[in-house]
């Protein structure tokens, strides 16, 4: 006999939101029974093309659905988060968590309460580029991420660090898996109400250390990291799932080469530059499969309340930093 689908619903369903309803209506196992949408004219639009109901309050979508996304400004992830946990709905809340970590630890005190699986939405890790990291990274040394988008309105109810940063900030805690003993940062406020440009430098207790850059002033959009350890060194690229490899061991054959003449001294273009085989893919739709998964065999997700949480602490020190550095 086949398994029941998970009834999955979506709260809010803008630029983000409308693609969750997308992907809920044809994942397998899951079935799209309904959105809350506080827009007429956008409810009526999603539930069209999708097929589904339009739930009038939260306490409706929370009754009607198993799981539900929260896909709504930052500022509100709790405001919309406690009442569908109240109904025994289980969560991926977009991220960050939510705002602040007092909202945060209301959120995840009602989900231990309830008995619901919260995952936070960290969109990069369930990127085939992380998948890759995960196999190659075992002790990074130094590591440069940047993360750059246009200015745009959306997303500025939070600052840089906790709109764009946080990913990195995320992807560098699940790679180092050390304790942070120092944060040094700086940032700028352009045209939001807090800083649309940040650096930050983050220490680990093992001596690894990252430097992260994070702009919404930016005219292009990027999202790469390198990584260095004692035997190889990684450039990858998330937006594009593309990078390159570079091997200590594949470095020593390549100076064993030049020794007895097989390749020119100088000869840069025969250095060991692999080009990394990225099978590619949507990271949302792995990141909801993996959310209906969890739910279905009651697991905790991968990105977890627990790194959802300590992702929050570190955007919210720096964010604090920065704004005393301002002041």
């Amino acid at each position: 006999m086949a398994k029941p689908k998970i009834r999955c619903g979506v709260a809010g369903v803008g630029s983000l939101g409308q693609h969750h309803a997308r992907i809920y209506a044809a994942l397998p196992g899951a079935e799209l029974a309904g959105i809350f949408e506080t827009s007429d004219a956008r409810a009526a639009e999603i539930c069209a093309k999708f097929n589904c109901r339009r739930f009038a309050t939260l306490d409706e979508l929370g009754a009607g659905c198993d799981a539900v996304s929260v896909v709504v400004p930052t500022d509100r992830h709790a405001e919309v988060a406690l009442p569908l946990l109240a109904k025994g709905c289980h969560l991926l809340i977009e991220k960050p968590l939510c705002a602040s970590l007092a909202e945060a630890e209301q959120v995840l005190e009602a989900a231990r309460a309830n008995r619901c699986l919260v995952q936070v939405g960290h969109i990069e890790h369930f990127n085939p580029v992380m998948s890759f990291l995960e196999k190659q990274i075992d002790d990074p040394r130094y590591i440069t991420a940047e993360r750059l988008a246009p200015y745009q309105t959306r997303g500025t109810e939070v600052g840089v660090v906790l709109d764009l940063m946080i990913h990195d900030i995320g992807i560098v805690l699940a790679l180092v898996k050390s304790p942070i003993v120092r944060i040094d940062s700086v940032g700028v406020t352009v045209l939001s109400k807090s800083e649309d440009i940040a650096n930050a430098r983050l220490q680990f207790a093992n001596g690894c250390v990252a430097n992260l850059s994070a702009s919404r002033m930016s005219t292009k959009k990027a999202r790469e990291i390198r990584i260095f350890q004692s035997d190889a060194y990684l450039s990858l690229d998330f937006m594009n799932q593309a990078g390159h490899l570079v091997k200590k061991s594949d470095i020593i054959a390549y100076g064993l080469k030049m020794k007895i003449g097989l390749v020119k001294a100088g000869d840069l273009s025969a250095i060991p530059v692999k080009e990394i085989p990225i099978e590619k893919g949507e990271p949302l739709a792995l990141e909801l499969a993996h959310f209906i998964e969890s739910v279905t065999k009651a697991k905790q997700p991968k990105v977890g309340a627990a790194l959802g949480k300590s992702a929050l602490e570190v955007a919210i020190t720096i964010t604090e930093q920065i704004r005393a550095g301002q002041k």
